[in-house]
């Protein structure tokens, strides 16, 4: 049976970009929006869930906290949030292994349901701990999906799309910051009544997932590369691609075959313990080290914390900040979807490196003005909303969403789930480091609060700039080689992924390569 048809049409193919746009809304509905809409949410109940904590404690011991405990049973629930996504990180590389990509997004919208029922019930309950476990519990939803979803994109895309395609994640989050300010709105579920049913609003797009997402396709490199499904994967490729299964498409999975088989590793998946061990494979694992943990430690989050007091100081009526705080939502969509537009014209590198660039220069005119604010000069506090939209405007047009997508383009399909939960660790564990030293950063050094931001942004601008070598539009083996010559090994091994590249490109289907195999 041949494997691989070599006709198309248009009609086929108009059908393939909608079962793709498809797809990418269905898995990300319910992945990285939940995110963005999570972190989102959060916010506007602050008040009402501090008095729910007091009266709750009131009830059972007849007294009420001090104004520090109830801050600090806040902290709790909010950094329970960032300790659950370290534990999806983790759970996000077994369970894309085992379970498949698609069916990881599936099931991990259990986490997401029982978070939602906690919240629900824990005013008739009287319990502020269920409300700390369910942020637990959706934090775990979002680190599996962070990771998750961009593997399942990065391996269900054509290569000249895999960007833009694996950048939609950026533009949902985004999205689910956005619809989160909304939502958090006073007119809206932000009230001292409704405020549980704002947080348990996220297992709404969890519906709509389990509902559309299991009529779209598994990722056909899944398919191939790890369950050895050699029909599934052509049926999934056909339903991708509008009925054609492309020649050098398969021909790029059976490369990544042979060579795991030749390595000895064709059945198994690294740890990240082995990929730590693999000297071939860490100036790869630096890189998303780097780009993982500067995408939290850059300070973007805080700039959203912060956005409420600049506004105060710019003259805002305190009940008008939270729609203006909106813009701040508003301005990393805008980003994120102007970003995906560029991503296979300007590249990764270029969006990464000058992301991190231009967030370096608002960050010192910034500090400018705060200290300029502090001692009265006029029209500084309008400098600083400038500098609050400009900074968010550079973080979504390039390390929001470019970051997400380098685990899937610069390791193989062995390599790549442990990848990623090295990637998530970092960046959870970075967030909830964010978290719990900004508030003491901002009252040691002030106005000056933001130059540990500028520090993390030149040098991953730098260390980007000089390792990372675009990746636009390449294979595996051809980045794979560009990392080798930036770290200067031997180019005997170039020279023999290339030699194994122009063997296996020979083989037209699956079973021609079985023969060669078992000769």
């Amino acid at each position: 049976m041949t494997l691989i048809k070599r006709t198309g049409n248009t009609e086929g193919e108009e059908t393939s970009d909608r079962t793709l746009a498809l797809t990418v809304c269905s898995a990300a509905i319910g992945g990285t929006f939940q995110y963005g809409y999570n972190i989102s949410i959060i916010n506007a109940p602050t008040s009402y869930i501090q008095t729910f904590i007091n009266e709750t404690y009131r009830t059972r011991w007849g007294a009420g906290l001090d104004a520090p405990h109830v801050t600090l049973l806040w902290t709790l629930i909010v950094s329970a949030f960032p300790l659950g996504g370290l534990l999806g990180a983790l759970l996000a590389g077994p369970m894309a292994v085992h379970f498949g990509r698609k069916k990881s997004l599936l099931l991990n919208n259990s986490f997401l349901f029982v978070g939602a029922a906690l919240v629900l019930l824990c005013r008739v309950a009287r319990s502020f701990e269920m409300i700390i476990f369910a942020r637990f519990l959706v934090g775990i939803n979002s680190g599996v999906s962070m990771n998750v979803q961009p593997m399942y994109f990065g391996e269900s895309a054509p290569k000249h799309l895999r960007g833009a395609v694996a950048f939609s994640s950026a533009v949902f989050t985004a999205f689910g910051i956005f619809l989160g300010q909304i939502v958090g709105l006073t007119e809206v579920l932000g009230t001292q009544l409704l405020w549980p049913y704002l947080l348990a609003s996220n297992m709404l797009p969890g519906v709509v997932q389990m509902l559309t997402l299991p009529w779209f396709p598994e990722s056909p490199r899944y398919l191939l590369i790890d369950r050895g499904d050699r029909e599934a994967c052509v049926q999934a490729l056909q339903r991708l691609r509008g009925g054609v299964a492309p020649v050098l498409e398969i021909q790029e999975m059976l490369e990544e075959c042979q060579r795991q088989s030749n390595a000895g590793s064709a059945s198994s998946v690294k740890t990240p313990c082995s990929l730590f061990k693999d000297r071939n494979l860490r100036s790869q694992l630096r890189t998303v080290m780097m780009a993982s943990s500067a995408m939290m430690l850059c300070g973007n989050d805080s700039i959203y914390f912060y956005a409420s007091y600049i506004f105060f100081e710019a003259g805002i009526p305190a009940d008008k900040i939270q729609y203006i705080t909106i813009g701040t939502g508003a301005s990393e969509l805008t980003a994120s979807i102007l970003s995906n537009l560029l991503i296979e014209r300007v590249g990764r590198k270029g969006l990464l490196v000058g992301g991190y660039t231009l967030m370096s220069c608002w960050t010192v005119v910034f500090t400018i003005a705060l200290t300029l604010q502090r001692q009265g000069v006029n029209g500084m506090s309008y400098l600083s909303m400038v500098c609050v939209f400009s900074y968010i405007l550079s973080f979504g047009l390039g390390p929001a969403g470019v970051t997400g997508i380098l685990p899937a383009e610069i390791f193989d399909q062995s390599a790549r789930p442990a990848a990623y939960m090295v990637a998530g660790s970092l960046m959870w564990l970075s967030l909830f480091l964010v978290g719990m030293l900004f508030p003491f950063i901002v009252s040691n050094l002030g106005s000056f609060c933001f130059l540990p931001f500028l520090v993390v942004c030149l040098v991953s601008a730098v260390f980007l700039g000089l390792t990372f070598p675009e990746t636009k539009g390449k294979s595996l083996q051809e980045i794979t080689a560009e990392f080798d010559r930036k770290n200067g090994r031997k180019e005997e091994g170039v020279m023999e992924v290339h030699n194994e590249m122009v063997e296996i490109s020979s083989f037209s289907t699956l079973a021609d390569l079985d023969n060669k195999n078992s000769l």
